[in-house]
């Protein structure tokens, strides 16, 4: 660890610029899979990248195989490498391999030709078995040679240098090495020279990472020609961290994947970077503004699943089981509507679904034996247009949560709505109405109502002081019923002019209350359906 001598970036609330970003899918992505992609895979991996905005991207090692070399090719050949992107390769400091490398990118307009070797104690000691100046050396001789086959080579090339297991490194070591790789390369303001500092297996907590970060940038040489890039893998978790961290301590470029998908644990996952970002207001530069179909093409080309609790990206991390999570919500998507300010702060939701064409009622709330009823009752809403009555929501709510929890699963709006459906909604059984005529005296209704009740058919006239109370009285003395009309509500389910419209009633029967729910193009009609619903249910 080196010593700590300036933390200004602790202080630092958010990161107020997008970085330089390179997406390694094609490269440490791509061998990391259990089945590595197809050339047409690569291809249609590499737009999808190029779709999303990125302006640099490692198409991989050239001269390890035979597929990567003629991938780098294809590409080159078929002209499909825009003019703003940049590619960028991975050679080895070895000879043999940055000749091939270079062989590779004959005709490439721009490209980032990465040069690495480990510099960590572990690799010194245990796997090349050479001393400091050995492994300094190899380094230098391969800047070298970098150097020479671009001046031969036609093309644009930036250099790319990495002392890889660099968090496994001696500080001071690290800083001989990248300024000796430095003074060869010459770099200027006008072609700056990366130095990248890879996480290559995370070895502390991310503050530490930042302080190698910050000692590094601050005594790099010829530092305002260098551009400070880190490679953090996700061995303990922290690889986000590590990223905004460093982001702070200095460095202006990120090299990951999308998901994290990498060696072992994984690279930083660059969607979850980017969106942290957002969530600040600041524009990461990065289109994930149809999250779902970057998933259907990353699953596809890399045969990976996107876990259901990926940041930003699963199925499942805008969903909200939790009864108490769903009702506050669905008040504060209420509240949004209204709301003037044009800031999201929506509890429980960092970042608007709709952003990452996510739907709410699909992706937020969810519905099982742990839902509430603000939840239930705001998939009715926001799917169907009901807007239940708040004292009617309990109600609703234990209805439908007793069906999942009997039935071990999940609801989908559809179920829901189907349960609401059965439980409210123009009830027949054992109460049907089959016909009724109004007849208006000075501010009496009468009303000639007719029934099948248990299998009969009966037919009686009364009065009220409007059509629904005509309707109730007449139900009242054929059934022998003392209830009471407690509450009433009715609403539009659309806006056009032929509108369905809702009507909710509940009645107050032996002090226990019932509900029903009537729909009908005409609110009348509605009215009574809602009133023989709920007397359906209080003789059920």
């Amino acid at each position: 660890m080196p010593p700590v001598e300036c933390l200004n970036w602790v202080k630092k609330e958010y990161i107020d610029k997008a970085p330089i970003w390179c997406s390694v899918d094609l490269r440490d992505g791509n061998q990391s899979l259990i089945k590595p992609m197809s050339l047409d895979q690569k291809i249609e991996f590499f737009k999808l990248l190029v779709k999303i905005g990125f302006k640099e991207i490692e198409v991989g090692f050239p001269a390890a195989s035979e597929t990567e070399y003629e991938f780098l090719r294809a590409l080159i050949d078929q002209e499909l490498i825009p003019d703003d992107v940049t590619i960028q390769v991975l050679t080895q400091a070895r000879p043999h391999i940055i000749k091939k490398t270079f062989q590779a990118l004959e005709g490439c307009k721009k490209a980032v030709v990465h040069l690495y070797n480990s510099t960590s104690l572990a690799q010194r000691v245990q796997v090349f078995k050479k001393s400091k100046e050995e492994i300094l050396q190899i380094a230098i001789d391969g800047a070298k040679l970098l150097v020479e086959y671009a001046k031969e080579t036609k093309g644009n090339f930036q250099f790319e240098y990495s002392p890889e297991s660099f968090t496994g490194t001696e500080m001071e070591y690290a800083l001989e090495v990248c300024n000796a790789v430095i003074d060869v390369f010459k770099p200027t303001k006008e072609n700056k020279l990366i130095i990248n500092l890879p996480a290559t297996v995370e070895m502390s907590l991310p503050h530490v990472y930042a302080q190698q970060v910050e000692y590094m940038s601050t005594h790099m040489k010829n530092r305002e020609a260098l551009i400070v890039s880190l490679h953090p893998h996700n061995d303990r978790g922290t690889a986000i961290a590590d990223s905004e961290l460093g982001l702070l301590a200095g460095a202006n470029r990120i090299e990951g994947t999308l998901f994290g998908n990498g060696e072992r644990t994984g690279n930083v996952d660059i969607i979850t970077l980017a969106l942290n970002m957002y969530t600040h207001g600041v524009d990461p530069l990065l289109d994930f503004s149809d999250i779902p179909q970057i998933i259907k093409l990353y699953e596809s080309v890399t045969e990976m699943k996107v876990y259901d609790r990926q940041p930003y990206s699963g199925k499942f991390v805008f969903a909200a089981f939790s009864g108490s999570h769903q009702d506050a919500i669905s008040k504060g998507m209420k509240y949004h509507k209204h709301d003037t300010s044009g800031i999201w702060n929506i509890p429980y939701l960092p970042i608007d679904p709709k952003d990452l064409n996510r739907e709410y009622s699909a992706d937020v709330i969810r519905i099982n034996s742990q839902s509430g009823k603000g939840g239930i009752c705001y998939i009715l809403e926001t799917n169907f247009g009901l807007d239940i009555p708040a004292k009617m929501r309990e109600t609703v709510g234990y209805i439908v949560k007793d069906v999942s929890d009997k039935n071990h699963k999940e609801l989908t709006p559809s179920d829901v709505q189907s349960i609401f459906v059965d439980n409210f909604v123009n009830l027949k059984t054992p109460l049907e109405l089959n016909e009724y005529h109004f007849i208006r005296e000075s501010d009496i209704f009468k009303v000639m109502l007719s029934i099948n009740y248990n299998g009969n058919r009966i037919d009686h006239l009364a009065e009220g002081s409007g059509r629904l109370d005509a309707v109730s009285n007449a139900l009242k003395q054929t059934l022998h019923l003392d209830y009471n009309l407690t509450n009433y509500f009715e609403h539009s389910l659309d806006s056009s002019s032929k509108a369905e419209a809702a009507a909710y009633v509940s009645i107050k029967l032996k002090d226990k209350e019932y509900w029903g729910c009537g729909i009908d193009d005409d609110i009348i009609c509605a009215s009574i359906h809602a009133l023989v619903s709920a007397i359906n249910n209080a003789l059920k």
